[in-house]
């Protein structure tokens, strides 16, 4: 089998030190560069210029399965999608379903079932997350790609959520699996989205029927407002491969994880009980600063990025790997679509 040489030069420098290796598939359509090895994220490309995606995807289903689990990330380059019609297309040629946006953040829907990423502001860094963690059902897979890049950053860093598991000190770990992780979400106080944005209606009925078939406790205001409490898992078994992975989003909601002016700008604006958002211990009791910090690091130590190039389209498992994105400069316009969704009772 002839080897081929993939150049990758914008990656970190561990990818450019590895031995690269292609291999060839239904007719040598596509090479694989796994140049860092069990490293983030496998890279597909096309080996011949007419290659349509979407069509290799639906052939090759298993295949991209496989190396899915394998990887927990996959990065599709060179394939010149460029609209939310052909990224859909791909979407359902390589998952089972694409679902619709829940509310839970402010997106544009662009056609069908993609949409834009959520609104966040652009010099600041996302932190790393997996896609709606906190709530008792999400995604399996998400996908990305790339219609325009920024100018300058905007790249989507990810991690491997397995490894971040297992590199958390054990006694903090372990203090995770027993205790799990409270949410709490202050609605309708004047920051954030209020909870009819959110749950998508009107009816405080319909909010209460929703938050109890998802495990949600719930407290009506006196202003009008809506408080919710979701006690969720920290740490889960991937539903195939049982391996273990860091699964939650407390690095979204503690405070100590927010840029110094902005946590003091909320402890300054809001009494503890009432911030829009925050996150404890299962058992109510506060998540050291410390600890915080220390799962921060490992996130940042692990993380992988790649600059967006147009028609790049990123594949994800959820329960393996984590993304956030980077600060950056000028007009950034990403097709975003999630899939096959799971509840925590199936993991």
């Amino acid at each position: 089998m002839e080897q081929v040489k993939v150049s990758n030069s914008n990656f970190k420098p561990e990818f450019n030190r590895a031995t690269r290796k292609s291999i060839n598939l239904q007719k040598e359509l596509i090479k694989l560069d796994n140049s860092g090895g069990e490293q983030i994220p496998l890279i597909i490309k096309p080996s011949t210029s007419d290659v349509d995606l979407a069509d290799w995807a639906e052939a090759n289903r298993e295949f991209v399965d496989t190396h899915l689990i394998k990887y927990g990330a996959i990065l599709f380059q060179g394939f010149n999608i460029t609209t939310a019609a052909g990224f859909e297309r791909f979407g359902l040629a390589v998952c089972s379903e694409l679902f619709n946006e829940n509310g839970e953040h402010t997106r544009e829907t662009l056609t069908g079932k993609v949409y834009t990423p959520v609104f966040y502001p652009a010099d600041s860094k996302l932190l790393w997350h997996n896609e709606n963690s906190f709530n008792y059902r999400w995604p399996r897979k998400i996908l990305f790609g790339c219609h325009q890049p920024a100018q300058q950053g905007g790249e989507t860093p990810i991690v491997d959520s397995r490894k971040v598991f297992q590199l958390i000190e054990p006694k903090i770990r372990d203090k995770f699996v027993e205790k799990q992780v409270m949410y709490v979400r202050n609605y309708g106080n004047g920051l954030g989205l209020d909870w009819q944005t959110v749950f998508q209606t009107q009816s405080k009925a319909d909010v209460e029927k929703f938050c109890q078939s998802n495990l949600i406790e719930f407290e009506w205001k006196s202003n009008g407002g809506l408080k919710t409490i979701s006690i969720r898992p920290a740490v889960i078994k991937h539903p195939q491969t049982d391996e273990l992975s860091w699964f939650n989003q407390a690095q979204h909601w503690h405070l100590a994880c927010l840029e110094t002016q902005t946590r003091e700008s909320l402890l300054s604006t809001f009494k503890k009980e009432d911030l829009p958002r925050d996150c404890f211990y299962g058992d109510g009791t506060l998540i050291e600063d410390s600890v915080m910090t220390h799962i921060c690091d490992i996130y940042q130590n692990l993380e992988v990025s790649f600059p967006w190039q147009q028609g790049d389209i990123l594949l994800l498992d959820n329960v393996l790997t984590a993304h956030g994105r980077n600060p950056y400069v000028g007009e950034r316009k990403l097709f975003v679509a999630m899939s096959e969704l799971i509840s925590f009772s199936q993991t």
